[in-house]
């Protein structure tokens, strides 16, 4: 599978790197968390990360003043499995290199996407770069098993709390698993498994360096 940079043109329809932030002291305290044994974490509000000075910072001048919350997503991971998008843009910083695999949200057809269209993106340690809504993303993949990888996470405040209590009454709403979060699980995964919306076809891509 062919590898972009977040540096280069072909990136340019999913997010852009973010300038001007000073995230030594929060690369610091993501260090702290060990990696679990073997899978994912993530925690949505971590008050460690968001008493860092940059917090401030992303919610006032990245975000524009609107409430955010800052978490963290760590562990060992080399597969798809999900998509997911938000209504907002999502910002990412890594402790170290990792690859984050992308799609777009107006490439779903008929609630179902191909993941074929899946492009992965190398993203360096200590860039920090905004995801666009419109980009359908989910766990990183880790570059060395060993050192897994340790993402933080920012997202308009409450985004992955509990699912709104809706009736369903349009083909979205079927893809609504929690707060601002609507996911397009592979029918491999243990999503699916767990009852989301399978919206994915094709490979469940695993990734490795060539």
């Amino acid at each position: 599978m062919k590898v972009y940079s977040v540096f280069d043109p072909e990136f340019k329809p999913y997010g852009q790197v973010v300038e001007g932030c000073d995230v030594s002291e929060l690369l610091a305290v993501m260090e702290k968390y060990p990696l679990p044994e073997s899978g994912t974490l993530y925690e949505r509000s971590l008050p460690e990360m968001e008493a860092c000075a940059v917090f401030e910072d992303l919610q006032q001048r990245v975000y524009g003043g609107m409430p955010i919350q800052l978490g963290l997503c760590w562990g060992r991971n080399d597969q798809l499995n999900c998509l997911e998008y938000h209504r907002d843009s999502e910002l990412n910083l890594s402790t170290g290199d990792l690859v984050m695999l992308y799609a777009k949200q107006d490439e779903i057809e008929n609630g179902v996407l191909d993941t074929a269209k899946v492009k992965a993106f190398r993203v360096p340690a200590g860039v920090l770069m905004e995801c666009y809504a419109t980009t359908l993303h989910y766990a990183p993949c880790h570059l060395n098993e060993q050192e897994g990888f340790r993402m933080a996470v920012a997202l308009p405040r409450g985004t992955n709390g509990p699912r709104p209590g809706i009736e369903v009454r349009s083909a979205e709403d079927r893809l609504l698993l929690a707060c601002n979060k609507w996911l397009l699980a592979h029918p491999e995964s243990k999503e699916a498994a767990e009852g989301a919306y399978v919206g994915l076809k094709g490979d469940n891509i695993r990734f490795a360096l060539d």
